[in-house]
C-alpha cells in the first residue's frame, strides 16, 4: 500500500483508542477532514465489500458506508442484487475502508444483520433526488442491453416523480434494503517505512457493541 521508503506515523498500542468504534470514528473523521481540504482522499467512506456465493466463490465491490454506529458499519443495496443473494447465502461479509494517501485502512469481518426499515427510509430521504431516481431505474446486477435502456428508465421515473426539492418526493423502492456488519474483528492498518507496517486488531471475546471495551481484546499481527 505505502511505498517502501514512505515515512508514516504508524500506530502503536499506546495511541490506540480503547474500543474499535472510537478508533474507527477518529480515523473516518480525519479522512473526511483531509478530503474537505482537498487532500489525498477522494471518498472517505468508500468501502470495499467482500462476500461469497453459495459455492464459496468470492466477490468484491465498492459501496458507500451509509451507516456507522456502535452496532457496526452499514450499507444499502437492492434486495435483488448479487450482493444481497450472497449475503443471504452465507450470512457473512468483510469490508475495508482504505485511504492510500493516508497510509491507513480499517477492516471489518463478521455476520451481516438487516438494518431496520425506518433507518433505511430515514437515510433514503437524505439522498439527492437524482440518486433516488437512479435506484428505481436500475435493476441492480441484471444485464442491460446498453446505457440508453438505463437512461430511458430513469427518464420515466423522473417524469413520474419530478424534483420538488422535498425529501418525500420519491418513495422508497420496495426492494431497497440495508445491511450492517456485526463485526467479530476489526483491524487497523497503518503504514510504516520498509513495509514493516502496524496491524492492530480488536478481536471479539464477549458479547457487546463496538464501543464496549470489555467485549474486545487487542492483538498485533505481523505485516
Amino acid at each position: 500500500m505505502s511505498p517502501p521508503d514512505q515515512v508514516t506515523e504508524g500506530l502503536s498500542e499506546d495511541d490506540l483508542a480503547p474500543t474499535p468504534f472510537r478508533q474507527a470514528v477518529g480515523w473516518v473523521d480525519e479522512a473526511a477532514a483531509v478530503a474537505a481540504r482537498g487532500g489525498p482522499v477522494a471518498e472517505p467512506v468508500a468501502m470495499s465489500l467482500a462476500t461469497a456465493d453459495e459455492s464459496g466463490h468470492p466477490n468484491v465491490r465498492t459501496v458507500l458506508m451509509r451507516f456507522f454506529d456502535e452496532r457496526g458499519p452499514g450499507f444499502v443495496s437492492s434486495a435483488d442484487s448479487a450482493k444481497a443473494a450472497e449475503l443471504a447465502a452465507t450470512g457473512w461479509a468483510a469490508a475495508s475502508l482504505t485511504w492510500p494517501g493516508l497510509h491507513r485502512a480499517i477492516r471489518f469481518r463478521g455476520r451481516v444483520e438487516p438494518i431496520a426499515d425506518d433507518e433505511v427510509e430515514a437515510y433514503w430521504r437524505t439522498r439527492p433526488w437524482g440518486s433516488r431516481i437512479s435506484a428505481w431505474a436500475s435493476r441492480q446486477s441484471a444485464e442491460v442491453a446498453d446505457r440508453s435502456e438505463l437512461e430511458t428508465a430513469a427518464a420515466q421515473y423522473a417524469a413520474r416523480w419530478p424534483d420538488r426539492a422535498r425529501p418525500d418526493d420519491v418513495p422508497v423502492p420496495p426492494s431497497w434494503r440495508g445491511w450492517r456488519i456485526a463485526a467479530e474483528e476489526v483491524e487497523f492498518w497503518a503504514g510504516r517505512r520498509d513495509r514493516l507496517h502496524d496491524r492492530l486488531v480488536f478481536v471479539r471475546r464477549a458479547a457487546g457493541s463496538l464501543d464496549d471495551a470489555a467485549a474486545w481484546r487487542v492483538v498485533r499481527r505481523q505485516p
